[in-house]
């Protein structure tokens, strides 16, 4: 019925009909861009960390795999925005790529029937939680994760049956993730069970599977051809090394001596993480560097959890747990988790050589971020509780698993999605409030779509001869 009055109205009318259906979430979609005019408005240039998005600036002037920590995804996109030499405009466009997550997380539930208040609602965290638009404004590679992602998963849940092409899209793009994160990588084995289990046939899981692993292979003998080793990054070792300094005890470990160098040497840090940066830690200790020693380190590692599994799993949940505070707590201590926009300025550490290098190459005002006034005060008074941020998230995640029990539950795969990115960080190196971010969008599709798919009671169809014999009277023939 509603295919064939869209077909004889004309378009404008078309047009109006469906502006109408749409006019809560274009209403909350123009705050969003607002806020995010705002923060072009607040700060004077994009946020740059030393050391992360100057790694990120340097693959992408150079062209070639980092050895250390971040693959190259995030730099291609880098690369593509070179010729403008304006870190500030990357800023501008993944403040754009920001509302485009937001729009597809409600168009996807749109498409599952949810109401329109119920799609924005979803969508509102990443529109609106400060941590987010931050991501956007900084030269990091979270939010292009995080869109890969959602985007994914919207190529394979818009039909009931994933038709061949967008499953290769869909794999496409998680291959683009895990290339931008390597922790996104295993998402691709998740999504292939996903068609296996909702029996999606053999042509889109072959499509995925080629289409996802393809580009895999292809980085790999990149990152090979400069770095002598057949992989996506060279310090999966150390990040799972450092994960183990937390509880390894030697004594209960049979390790060859080459390993037990990487022993607990008695430097203490209050975060897992630290380890990697700990001048004293023994892994630094070893000469050429703690990434010349990445095979080794994994090595060390597997054996000790091996070893201790309990306590690896006892460590791992207790990290975990931090994303679900009513009040944010600091780990490591040095950090200072927060929902609201900084106010200040934040100089860089000019003494590395690399930041003049990139600031010559790719954009000659690369400089520390500041305030803007009067915008800066406005930002620094716009508020977002951190239990919205924390807490909720927990109670999200809550629903949307109860939501995945039984047959063809839509919220499955968007839940595992989220519990895989939530828990897969911490498991191979630690908990940082900033990779919790991009589960928190799959958190509020999953949460959604559990609830959309709770069965209603339905109303039994009366009979014909049921309403006779209701409606007629005494005396009636």
């Amino acid at each position: 019925m509603t295919s064939s009055l869209v077909a004889v109205l004309p378009p404008a009318t078309v047009v109006q009909a469906v502006a109408r259906g749409h006019r809560l979430f274009a209403a909350v979609l123009a705050l969003a861009a607002a806020l995010r005019v705002l923060v072009m408005l607040g700060y004077d240039t994009a946020q740059l960390y030393w050391y992360d998005s100057f790694t990120y600036l340097d693959t992408a002037v150079n062209l070639r795999p980092n050895g250390a920590f971040h693959p190259a995804g995030y730099s291609w996109f880098l690369w593509l925005m070179r010729p403008f030499h304006s870190v500030e405009l990357v800023a501008g466009v993944q403040h754009v790529i920001g509302l485009g997550v937001g729009v597809m997380i409600y168009a996807l539930l749109r498409r599952r029937s949810l109401p329109g208040w119920g799609a924005t609602l979803a969508a509102g965290p990443v529109l609106f939680d400060p941590a987010f638009v931050r991501l956007e404004h900084a030269i990091l590679s979270d939010m292009q994760v995080i869109a890969l992602v959602v985007g994914a998963l919207l190529l394979m849940m818009w039909h009931e049956r994933v038709p061949v092409r967008l499953a290769a899209a869909a794999g496409l793009l998680l291959a683009l993730a895990g290339l931008t994160r390597t922790a996104a990588v295993p998402l691709i084995g998740l999504a292939l069970l996903h068609l296996l289990m909702r029996r999606a046939g053999r042509r889109p899981f072959l499509a995925m599977a080629l289409a996802a692993t393809l580009p895999l292979l292809a980085y790999a003998g990149w990152y090979a051809q400069h770095h002598g080793r057949f992989a996506l990054s060279g310090s999966d070792g150390v990040a799972l090394w450092a994960r183990t300094m937390t509880f390894a005890d030697c004594s209960l470990v049979q390790l060859p001596p080459e390993e037990a160098r990487l022993c607990p040497n008695g430097t203490v840090a209050d975060a897992a993480s630290e380890y990697v940066w700990a001048p004293t830690a023994s892994l630094n200790l070893l000469p050429g560097g703690r990434f010349a020693h990445n095979d080794l380190a994994r090595s060390f590692a597997v054996r000790v959890i091996t070893s201790q599994p309990l306590d690896y799993l006892a460590e791992v949940v207790k990290d975990t747990s931090l994303a679900f505070t009513w009040e944010p707590v600091p780990h490591p201590r040095r950090m200072n988790p927060t929902t609201s926009f900084p106010h200040g300025s934040w100089p860089l550490p000019e003494q590395h050589a690399l930041i003049g290098e990139v600031r010559r190459a790719y954009d000659p005002d690369i400089r520390g971020m500041r305030s803007v006034e009067p915008f800066g005060s406005l930002l620094a008074a716009y508020p977002y509780p951190w239990f919205l941020h924390g807490t909720l998230f927990g109670v999200l995640l809550l629903a949307g698993g109860i939501g995945s029990i039984g047959r063809r539950r839509p919220a499955l795969l968007p839940w595992a999605f989220a519990m895989f990115l939530l828990v897969a960080p911490v498991a191979a190196l630690d908990f940082d409030h900033r990779y919790v971010l991009p589960a928190i969008p799959l958190a509020c599709l999953a949460a959604a779509l559990a609830v959309a798919g709770t069965p209603r009671p339905r109303c039994r169809p009366v009979r014909r001869e049921e309403i006779t014999v209701r409606t007629a009277g005494p005396g009636s023939s």
